[in-house]
């Protein structure tokens, strides 16, 4: 019984002799992938040739450090409250009697890691963060082949003295020029408020 009325013949069409043998499907398919023989090479030979990377290109974590050296981070966990993942974790650590060149405030981050496993590289961290302390820089998250390996603490995330990330692609014309006003404390190092 036919409940539609919409019902439709199909015939079906016999294949010719060619068409059966599959010849010229065959030779389609060959044209493709002569054509591609051809055409320039879509892999690169890393990491003995690297391709370049867009400046807005979410990459490996960095923890800065201010124009003094102090690490600019205060633990104040916007950022792993800000993080959707859950890859961040910290814990706080007051600063001891001479340890002002150290640490930009009297609290900072006694311990500081990231799980690169968990990490979506969303950037909402960097958002976050009022003290401009995390970043997401170009540089490549290196592999391992253990899962331990992949949590990274402060001896990988933290910049060193000597070899420091530039970051300033990543930021607006605005807030560099508000990043060098001296009048608002989170832009004042030890050494400015000394001065003052």
């Amino acid at each position: 019984m036919n409940l539609t009325n919409r019902s439709k013949v199909v015939a079906k069409k016999e294949l010719t002799l060619m068409e059966s043998m599959y010849l010229p499907a065959i030779f389609k398919g060959m044209a493709i992938t002569l054509s591609h023989l051809f055409k320039r090479k879509a892999t690169i030979k890393y990491p003995e040739e690297t391709r370049e990377i867009a400046p807005v290109y979410r990459g490996q974590h960095v923890l800065k450090r201010d124009e003094a050296g102090a690490e600019r981070c205060t633990a104040c966990g916007l950022c792993a409250v800000a993080c959707p993942a859950e890859a961040i974790t910290m814990e706080a650590g007051e600063r001891e009697k001479g340890e002002e060149k150290l640490f930009r405030e009297e609290k900072y981050a006694k311990i500081y890691e990231i799980n690169m496993l968990r990490c979506i590289f969303c950037g909402l961290c960097e958002e976050a963060c009022p003290k401009e302390a995390i970043f997401l820089t170009d540089r490549i998250v290196p592999s391992s082949f253990t899962r331990g390996e992949e949590v990274f603490g402060k001896d990988k995330l933290v910049e060193g003295l000597d070899e420091r990330v530039d970051v300033t692609k990543r930021q607006t014309p605005d807030v560099l020029s508000f990043k060098q006003d001296k009048k608002h404390a989170h832009n004042q190092t030890f050494q400015d408020r000394l001065k003052q």
